[in-house]
């Protein structure tokens, strides 16, 4: 007998076979290993079982009435997110031609019957162990995915996943014909903050200020990213200027009300923001880097304006489709 699972991971194996003896047999051996066992007489019911709860691996005999277990397979793993269920096919066919139709229905692997008992136990642990490695790297290559795309000061997206987001949000306004916002922000006089307060409260006031950005950027599409020093862009899909603006509007407020003092600021005596909106309808002969250029230029009228503010680029000003023949910028 094979070591039983550890006690952290107790697999779910799903046993389909139309024969009462093997199933019986099947389940007396595996449930001796620690393994928790449901079963179905046929081909349909597995689907259904498999349907409604997948397991950690499927034992699938391949000759059933109703539904055999070579359609059952390709049928499981059609289903989404089940492509990484391990499915050994039990067997009495060893013939190359039943041998290759198993693979070609996604089974893991195959074994014949009569089942070699030590044979099919070695096999069940080390494809549950293969699946189980597989998650886990797919699990740490996800992280590591996040963590190259996140800034790791505010956890906010860095400028690399702001570029790669808004590049695909362009191409999505443009085929869903819809307006796409932005908001180019900076807080003001941090120059003079980091200076005065020191950098590890420079860093801290760019964590609260991120979390208040993160908290008012609710949209599945919505990014909220550190541009780079003191900046941050907010990218808006299907947002209309007005509704950016209320957006700007709240997280203004919620910097505000953070309450961080900074009595070298050029005006008040608080850490406050400024921020530059733009909207434009994307077309095919503009690219993304106009609606970054607009925001910027309006979040350089908000700075000469004195800070604590937004300011709407009058080129990008509506969420209205734009004739930009002479761009008269602002």
């Amino acid at each position: 007998m094979s070591e039983p699972p550890t006690a952290a991971k107790t697999w779910r194996v799903l046993i389909a076979d139309d024969d009462r003896l093997t199933r019986l047999m099947l389940r007396s051996v595996l449930e001796q290993e620690g393994y928790r066992i449901t079963e179905v007489t046929n081909g349909q019911a597995c689907l259904n079982e498999f349907r409604r709860s997948p397991p950690d691996l499927v034992l699938l005999d391949a000759m059933m009435p109703e539904l055999n277990g070579f359609d059952c397979c390709v049928q499981m793993l059609s289903l989404p997110d089940t492509a990484h269920i391990p499915v050994l096919m039990i067997t009495g066919l060893e013939d190359p031609k039943s041998v290759n139709r198993a693979f070609d229905a996604g089974a893991t692997d195959f074994i014949t019957k009569p089942i070699h008992w030590p044979v099919l136990l070695r096999r069940v642990r080390l494809l549950l162990e293969k699946s189980q490695l597989q998650a886990e790297l797919q699990a740490a290559n996800q992280q590591l995915k996040q963590l190259v795309m996140t800034d790791p000061l505010t956890q906010l997206a860095n400028r690399r996943r702001f570029d790669q987001a808004l590049a695909e949000e362009w191409r999505r306004a443009f085929r869903g014909n819809s307006p796409l916002s932005l908001l180019m922000c900076d807080l003001d006089s941090f120059k003079p903050y980091n200076d005065h307060y020191g950098h590890p409260a420079g860093d801290r006031c760019l964590q609260s200020v991120a979390q208040v950005i993160g908290r008012d950027i609710h949209r599945a599409g919505d990014i909220a990213a550190r541009y780079g020093g003191e900046e941050f862009a907010i990218i808006l899909p299907s947002t209309s200027t007005a509704g950016a603006l209320h957006v700007a509007t709240r997280i203004r407020e919620g910097i505000l009300n953070l309450g961080i003092t900074h009595d070298y600021a050029k005006y008040g005596n608080q850490i406050s923001i400024s921020m530059g909106l733009a909207t434009l309808w994307a077309r095919q002969d503009l690219a993304p880097s106009l609606l970054v250029r607009f925001a910027d230029e309006a979040l350089y009228q908000a700075k000469a304006a004195g800070g604590d503010c937004c300011i709407i680029h009058s080129n990008a000003n509506s969420g209205n489709r734009l004739d930009l023949p002479g761009l008269n910028l602002s």
